[in-house]
């Protein structure tokens, strides 16, 4: 099934019809704007539709309708006979998913657009928050169709409240209430006060109509009552306004989406994009986004040559947002936390300070790593300046330790096209590269090894050695399955690890030799991201961190410490920058697991809080902490930001970090595990001993793509990353061309179904990035679409 589209044409305007409790008058004023748009826009087509109904059918709401306004095209998707909620109603029936019933919806206004231009009223079933036939509530429910609404308050004693919580309900998800609706009731007059609340505080404009006469006796003669009703307030000054607001509303939308991309290619200055190679046609409009999926200007139907096409369609986000989103755009449990941290605290001073989710992410990061070397939290912004923080501590206490001086040129140990950030510092903790070639205070301070890295080549896993390391490292090796490669402790028994760690040595007592010095070792643990998305060798990673920690006589003169303690750092401190693959990103809470051993300094951002704020954390050891205590308070850590600790970041990140832990302990991702999905990402057999390595990305697709040698030098999947690395002509690196022609067929996508996938690309590299909610029928969609973009590479 293709993914879910938004509902959004030039030529139909829709607005769903919300209540802010059941029993409010929803299908009453449904039917005066139904028949007040016909009665205005005489030419024109007019629909109601009810998704869900519960009660007798006789008695339905699009039977009052067909009363009422017979001239009005009318249906109803799902009718359960008994009169409760939908998901009370539907126990023992049919009940389809959330996807196909809003593929239905769907279905519906998508016919009546092709019928021309006009008006479609969606009416929900009681209030905002009642559930839908699965038991997913309507306001999360609806979220991805994003229809602006009409919100029907409620008249009655308790109404104003009841009205106001529906709207915040509404507005946390990211609908637009275009205008609300009220019967007058001079008693409570809940009108007035809800017209100057609207109004005053958001600009909603609140109308009103009489209420209908009392029902009467006789059936026919109360249907005389009610056409009179209707004949008169669909005449209405009343409600031709209401109309004429929302017509304006709706031209409004689709003027703004269709101006976005030439306005920002005037205004804006875009992260990483060079631009005179940018065009305004390129530049894609969002509308919303919602689960894995931003809702995206359909770039042909600016042209208008079609009123009856969609302007919107659904593109997968293919970088997961530059890797932050794990649990769905628009996730109502993080808006909520968000919410509700801005609500009790806003932001407040944090040095000196402590507020509860503050402490509280700090504790469930420091349990979840299960690294007994990590004891403190620092709190910073993003990933780079995590980075740097750790840089920071980590030189401190290696030029303490070594008696160095502070104006001493103290390098960092790192990997060849490892990346960390693009503030200056960050910067210098990689080596020279495209991204800092042409930085004015660029200066690159420490080595950067070489290393193996694993792709899958057809159909087998291979450990491929660079050729300049092949001397020292040996040829290539080939694993039947990817758990074999990361069976750590099975190859450190066949010896697989000595020659690396002998390499590694030789290579540290050469720089040393020269006179240089170094204060940490610090890599991206299993991938290097930026750098080119090179799932690095990790008997490798820990081979260079052992050799490290065993070798302090190497790097300095070092007086003697406390050897009993485990979890002091040795040799220089270990930072693994887990910025990217940290946090499930790879399947695991951390991706140290991998390499079996642990950090002294370990950064985490992007996944921590799920894709919605800002937030980076640095967890350091004790032994790290302590080498800024002293006397001299310019000793200290001098490091900070303004919204350090934010309140609203820490409390999204506690929710994103529960919701993935349990995602995890409920087995939300066995299906990922199973062995006719995984095939040879896995070792399946039974009893294995071999470590638990899994992937969003099927292993009929990586065979399949690992056999495309003719473009494809190698692929790989792991948790929910796949990366393809093509074949480049024009060189490997930031620089190649070599993805484009892909990244460019998956963006023109499936014309028919009209959905596409919107990705980047690192030079010959790309990278498809799922979520931690990704499931697998979206999967093989997307499977589907990269082997059908390839095919007709």
């Amino acid at each position: 099934m293709a993914p879910v589209h938004p509902l959004l044409w030039r030529s139909l305007r829709i607005f769903q019809v919300y209540g802010a409790n059941t029993d409010v008058g929803k299908t009453i004023f449904a039917t005066v704007l139904c028949k007040a748009a016909r009665s205005i826009w005489k030419k024109e087509q007019t629909a109601y539709l009810k998704p869900v109904s519960t009660g007798p059918q006789d008695e339905a709401d699009d039977r009052h309708i067909e009363r009422h306004a017979p001239e009005v095209a009318r249906t109803t998707l799902l009718q359960y006979d008994l009169a409760m909620s939908p998901h009370a109603a539907a126990k023992g029936k049919s009940v389809p998913s959330d996807n196909e019933l809003l593929s239905r919806i769907y279905q519906f206004a998508s016919r009546s657009a092709a019928r021309g231009p006009g008006w479609l009223f969606i009416e929900t079933a009681g209030g905002v928050h009642s559930p839908g036939p699965s038991g997913t509530t309507q306001a999360d429910l609806y979220m991805t169709a994003r229809c602006p609404v009409v919100l029907i308050a409620d008249s009655k004693l308790g109404g104003i409240s009841l009205t106001i919580s529906a709207f915040e309900s509404l507005k946390l998800r990211g609908y637009d209430v275009e205008s609300i609706l009220v019967f007058r009731d001079s008693e409570y007059d809940n009108e007035q006060y809800l017209r100057e609340y609207f109004t005053t505080r958001f600009g909603i404009p609140v109308a009103s109509l009489p209420r209908p006469p009392p029902r009467a006796h006789n059936e026919e003669t109360d249907a005389k009552i009610m056409s009179q009703y209707y004949e008169e307030e669909s005449q209405s000054a009343t409600a031709h306004n209401i109309l004429n607001h929302l017509n304006r509303r709706h031209q409004a939308r689709i003027e703004r989406l269709e101006s976005m991309a030439s306005e920002a290619y005037r205004r804006i200055w875009y992260p990483f994009t060079q631009h005179r190679h940018l065009s305004q046609d390129s530049i894609v409009a969002i509308d919303s986004a919602r689960g894995d999926f931003f809702q995206t200007l359909v770039p042909s139907v600016q042209e208008k040559a079609n009123e009856t096409m969609p302007i919107l369609q659904p593109s997968f986000d293919g970088s997961a947002s530059w890797w932050t989103q794990g649990l769905g755009h628009g996730n109502p449990l993080l808006t909520m936390a968000a919410a509700y941290a801005a609500g009790r605290y806003g932001h407040v001073m944090f040095a000196g300070a402590v507020h509860e989710p503050a402490l509280a992410l700090a504790e469930t990061l420091l349990n979840g790593m299960k690294n007994p070397r990590l004891t403190r939290v620092f709190y910073s912004d993003n990933g780079s300046t995590g980075v740097e923080v750790a840089v920071k501590m980590a030189l401190r206490a290696a030029r303490l330790r070594y008696g160095w001086e502070a104006s001493t040129d103290i390098g960092i140990i790192g990997l060849k096209g490892g990346y960390h950030g693009d503030t200056i510092g960050a910067m210098d903790c990689a080596e020279p590269s495209t991204y800092n070639e042409n930085i004015e205070w660029y200066n690159g301070r420490g080595i950067w090894f070489d290393y193996p890295s694993i792709k899958c080549v057809r159909g087998q896993w291979i450990v491929e050695v660079p050729d300049t390391l092949k001397a020292d490292l040996g040829d290539n090796q080939a694993f039947k399955t990817l758990s074999d490669v990361f069976d750590i402790d099975s190859r450190v028994a066949r010896h697989g690890h000595r020659a690396y760690e002998k390499y590694i040595e030789r290579r540290l007592s050469h720089y040393v030799s020269n006179g240089r010095k170094f204060g940490a070792l610090l890599m991206e643990p299993v991938v290097v991201g930026a750098g080119g998305m090179e799932l690095v060798d990790p008997l490798f990673q820990r081979a260079l961190v052992n050799v490290v920690r065993r070798s302090a006589s190497l790097f300095g003169p070092c007086p003697e410490h406390d050897t009993s303690d485990s979890t002091c750092w040795t040799g220089l401190p270990v930072i693994f920058d887990e910025v990217f693959t940290g946090l499930y990103r790879l399947g695991r809470f951390t991706a140290s697991s991998f390499l079996k051993c642990e950090a002294d300094i370990s950064v985490h951002a992007k996944l921590l809080t799920g894709g919605l704020v800002p937030l980076s954390t640095t967890l350091a050891s004790e032994s790290i902490f302590k080498a800024f205590e002293s006397d001299d308070k310019a000793d200290a850590l001098l490091h900070g930001h303004s919204y350090t600790a934010h309140p609203i970041g820490c409390q999204v990140a506690l929710e994103s970090l529960r919701q993935m832990q349990a995602m995890e302990k409920r087995g939300k991702w066995d299906w990922a595990k199973e062995c006719d999905w995984s095939g040879s990402i896995s070792d399946n057999t039974p009893n294995t001993t071999t470590p638990e390595v899994w992937s969003i990305w099927p292993w009929d697709l990586l065979s399949w793509i690992s056999d495309r040698t003719e473009l494809v030098a190698g692929t790989w999947a792991l948790g929910s990353v796949l990366a393809i690395h093509m074949k480049a002509a024009d060189g490997l690196g930031y620089k190649s061309n070599a993805a484009l022609k892909l990244q460019s067929a998956l963006r023109d996508g499936d014309k028919e179904t009209m959905w596409n996938i919107h990705s980047r690309v690192l030079g010959n590299v790309l990278y498809i990035m799922g979520s931690q909610k990704t499931n697998k029928d979206d999967i093989w969609e997307i499977a589907n679409m990269i082997q059908h973009a390839l095919e007709a590479h």
